[in-house]
């Protein structure tokens, strides 16, 4: 079930069940975006695993998703003004569960699970595991860096000779700008563009004209069925976020979706009937 997702017309609505990608790892149990909870998911059966990236001020993209570091980190500071080795000072997973120092009965942790995680290291973790895993990374805008982010994330791709057609992994955003410079510069690799409430009725038609895949949030498809409805009737494939609960899970089948992004890439998975020992390989 971990097989790429090829360009063609999404699934009849019910006909299967949609892949399952860990949302910033498995983020309901772990601090997102560390290592640590991208190895949850992995051992958890996420067929696939979702990032948000940065760009460093000495140029390296890191697995962060706000723009500052007060809420992962504690920390005051701007990502984009930061050098990788003084964000890999500090500890992006504290926050998620403060009085860990204070359990002495707690596992012990690997420390490099808790530090900055670099798009590389990622990459890195996936090309090295014992199944395919596909990968959904989410360029940040606005950015004082702009395009340079698409460039540096495609050349990271192309060094990972995965820039062309099948390649486990696809590009997504909320600009339409990223999704047309990834394009121009790889024009085999996936886009995804992300849709809100404001854009959805206005886009969802032209992104069927770029045979590119949409990205609706859990809570349009919700609040605007016309619009699920009529996404799924056109063929439109949608990769949707962040599904959490059996009903959304269920709505999400029932339109035909391709993939769901999840905090809970466990939970996702059982309520689809796939067993622990199913999962690996695809």
């Amino acid at each position: 079930m971990a097989a790429a997702l090829s360009r063609r017309g999404a699934s009849a609505p019910g006909s299967r069940r949609p892949q399952v990608v860990a949302h910033r790892g498995s983020s309901h149990v772990k601090a997102e975006h560390t290592l640590g909870a991208y190895l949850a998911a992995l051992d958890e059966g996420a067929e696939g695993l979702e990032c948000d990236v940065r760009l460093t001020a000495d140029g390296h993209l890191v697995c962060v998703h706000d723009r500052d570091l007060r809420r992962t980190a504690q920390q005051r500071g701007v990502v984009s003004t930061m050098r990788l080795a003084d964000l890999d000072d500090l500890d992006f997973a504290q926050w998620k569960n403060p009085w860990a120092d204070l359990d002495d009965e707690a596992p012990e942790i690997d420390e490099s699970h808790h530090k900055v995680l670099t798009l590389r290291k990622l990459m890195e973790t996936v090309a090295d595991y014992d199944r395919r895993v596909e990968l959904a990374i989410e360029t940040k805008h606005p950015t004082r860096y702009a395009g340079l982010v698409e460039r540096r994330l495609v050349e990271l791709l192309a060094e990972f000779g995965w820039a062309g057609k099948d390649a486990p992994v696809r590009v997504m955003s909320f600009s339409w700008l990223a999704m047309t410079r990834v394009r121009r510069l790889a024009p085999d690799v996936e886009v995804v563009f992300l849709l809100d409430k404001a854009y959805a009725w206005r886009f969802s038609a032209a992104i069927r004209e770029q045979d590119w895949i949409a990205g609706p949030g859990i809570e349009l498809l919700r609040e605007q069925p016309r619009l699920a409805r009529r996404m799924a009737r056109d063929g439109l494939r949608m990769h949707v976020w962040t599904v959490n609960t059996a009903e959304d899970l269920d709505l999400c089948r029932s339109l035909g979706v391709e993939a769901v992004i999840t905090d809970r890439p466990r939970l996702a998975l059982e309520h689809y009937g796939v067993a622990q020992d199913e999962r690996p390989p695809a």
